[in-house]
């Protein structure tokens, strides 16, 4: 095959032992990779409880990784979520994903629950599996200095081990991988850490042709301001958006209570390259280059990290912020979810969270000690067992990042839509509302929303499945990446087939999720947004979401995406997309 290396590497924990998957070109063609493919292996076990030995954790790669296509080096994990009990993926950095490639493997399946912590290692065709005990509460910092030599490494930190909802997966000691708690399919499973070293290569049908579209790409990059710029995240990472955000009045500020800053200016990615003189790294296969790691060696905050160690909890304090971030990536949490929480916490409380309380909490949370343990159920879960539900600014039990949806209209219905929860990058509608990419639309109206996050969230599902890193597409499109795939793969493909996959993928989620009791009330957003302004300066006013308007705007996304009245997907759209599913709940 060109483009994959047409095998899956299924392991069973409970046994010890694994197998090889040969699966059918066809299977291939219609859900390409990474995200699809590894949501094709989720369907038959989707129902199952997210700690139940059989459900399966999924690392699957695409078939434009470890090619010369632009910015190839991501990868989708997945499984169920343990935070939302929604299909829970995302996808990381790092090289586990060129590494799982080149070791001659497009997915691994994990099943099974070992009898003692252990871990997997695979290099090429050797698959081991190694006794992982004395590394139990270890954090990532630890262990990961000892692993590197083995490969690429995704390993779980001691937060997993507490039970902690938003453990986080850490590729390669600084890569958090997804957002939604599959940390915790590591303790489940009891695993501990997975390496990956492999020395193939994968084929390409047309070299010449895959080498001038992406030189075109490239071309696209570089004349993009906000991927390649003076100012923008190839210079100052994602970051760079923290002074757009703020500008535009819309950053999240104390538990979404207002939607402006004071401090924003002192806080922004220019403090931070200033004080912390970071060097640019990145994903394999990226020109880009986003992340940004200080002389110390600690990563500096991607843009919603920082949003919510700053703005969100009142915080002016930039050592704060940064050792936040290390003690989630050493912890082994997401940031995101982790910061929102403390600030469903200290609103709860009736008090701003000073610096070092901040710092102590997050260390509780990951030992789960004290208030640690209820805080680490997410701040869903945690509002509700203090009688204050409406504090928890979350979709479908996902902490919802660092764009106020008052100040983007598109992004509100899109937090709603999203098939796992509060997330940004299920669409991205901040490109057209706030980047003005492609086309600049007005933020403070839901016409012509609907049809444009359900076009956004089929080619999301696409990019994650190709896999290619979402920021390209606001600077390339997938005319280019259909060429691009085609050159790799030697099938002929447009622009319009990829989209049809990836409504295929999405919808094959909306089934999934309903499967599991998700109906269409649960695409809504929290209460505040509909009753409470943000925070105007006289000029500019953020008023609350319209009830009626946003209703109305998701009634139309509902029949542009083919769900029924009350938002739940049909058996007949499930035809038209080629989907076998009866219509009924199942589990």
């Amino acid at each position: 095959m060109n483009g994959w290396q047409g095998k899956i590497l299924k392991i069973d924990l409970s046994s010890g032992k694994w197998e090889v998957e040969c699966p059918e070109p066809e299977l291939y063609v219609r859900w390409i990779g990474g995200r699809g493919l590894a949501g094709s292996y989720l369907w038959d076990q989707a129902t199952r409880s997210w700690d139940d030995p059989e459900m399966p954790l999924l690392f699957f790669t695409g078939p434009l990784v470890d090619t010369a296509s632009p910015t190839s080096g991501m990868m989708t994990v997945m499984s169920r979520s343990p935070l939302t009990g929604t299909v829970g993926d995302g996808t990381v950095g790092g090289s586990l994903g060129t590494a799982l490639k080149k070791a001659g493997w497009d997915g691994l399946v994990i099943t099974g629950r070992a009898k003692t912590l252990c871990a997997v290692e695979i290099e090429d065709a050797r698959i081991t599996l190694v006794d992982a005990a004395s590394l139990s509460g270890r954090r990532t910092s630890e262990v990961y200095p000892r692993l590197k030599e083995k490969g690429a490494v995704a390993l779980a930190g001691p937060t997993a081990e507490a039970g902690v909802r938003f453990a986080s997966i850490v590729v390669d000691g600084s890569y958090p991988a997804v957002r939604n708690g599959l940390g915790l399919l590591f303790t489940a499973k009891n695993l501990k850490y997975l390496t990956v070293r492999g020395s193939g290569k994968t084929e390409v049908a047309d070299p010449e042709a895959l080498k001038r579209a992406a030189e075109d790409v490239q071309r696209l990059l570089a004349a993009s301001p906000f991927l390649l710029g003076d100012l923008g995240i190839g210079q100052y990472g994602t970051a760079a958006l923290y002074d757009l955000v703020a500008a535009r009045r819309m950053l999240p500020t104390e538990n979404f209570r207002r939607t402006h800053f004071d401090a924003a200016r002192q806080m922004n990615a220019h403090a931070f390259r200033k004080r912390y003189a970071p060097r640019r790294t990145g994903c394999l296969g990226c020109s880009i280059l986003c992340k940004r790691i200080a002389t110390d060696g600690r990563s500096l905050p991607e843009f919603e990290a920082l949003a919510h160690f700053s703005a969100l909890l009142e915080n002016t304090d930039l050592e704060t912020v940064m050792e936040a971030n290390r003690l989630c990536a050493e912890l082994g949490m997401d940031p995101i979810s982790a910061a929102a929480t403390l600030a469903c916490h200290g609103e709860i409380r009736g008090r701003t969270l000073e610096p070092p309380e901040i710092l102590s909490l997050l260390q509780d949370i990951g030992t789960g000690r004290g208030v640690g343990q209820v805080l680490g159920q997410g701040a869903a879960l945690y509002a509700q067992s203090c009688g204050k539900p409406e504090t928890a600014m979350t979709v479908k039990g996902m902490e919802l990042p660092g764009y106020d949806p008052r100040g983007a209209y598109g992004m509100a219905l899109a937090y709603a839509t999203s098939t796992r929860g509060g997330c940004t990058f299920r669409a991205y509608p901040i490109g057209s509302e706030i980047l003005r990419k492609p086309v600049a639309t007005d933020r403070f109206t839901f016409s012509g929303k609907a049809r444009m996050i359900k076009g956004a969230e089929d080619l999301f599902a696409v990019a994650d499945s190709l896999t290619a890193c979402p920021f390209v597409f606001l600077a390339a499109s997938l005319e280019e990446y259909a060429r691009i795939y085609t050159a790799v793969t030697g099938i002929e493909t447009s622009a319009d087939d990829l989209l049809t996959a990836g409504e295929r993928i999405d919808y094959s989620e909306r089934i999934m999720n309903f499967r599991n009791g998700f109906q269409g009330t649960d695409d809504d957003l929290p209460a505040r947004f509909f009753k409470e302004p943000g925070t105007g300066d006289g000029h500019l006013e953020i008023p609350p979401l319209d009830r009626d308007e946003f209703l109305k705007a998701r009634a139309l996304y509902r029949r542009i995406r083919g769900l029924d009245e009350e938002g739940r997907p049909t058996r007949e759209k499930a035809a038209e997309l080629g989907i076998a599913w009866n219509g009924e709940i199942e589990g």
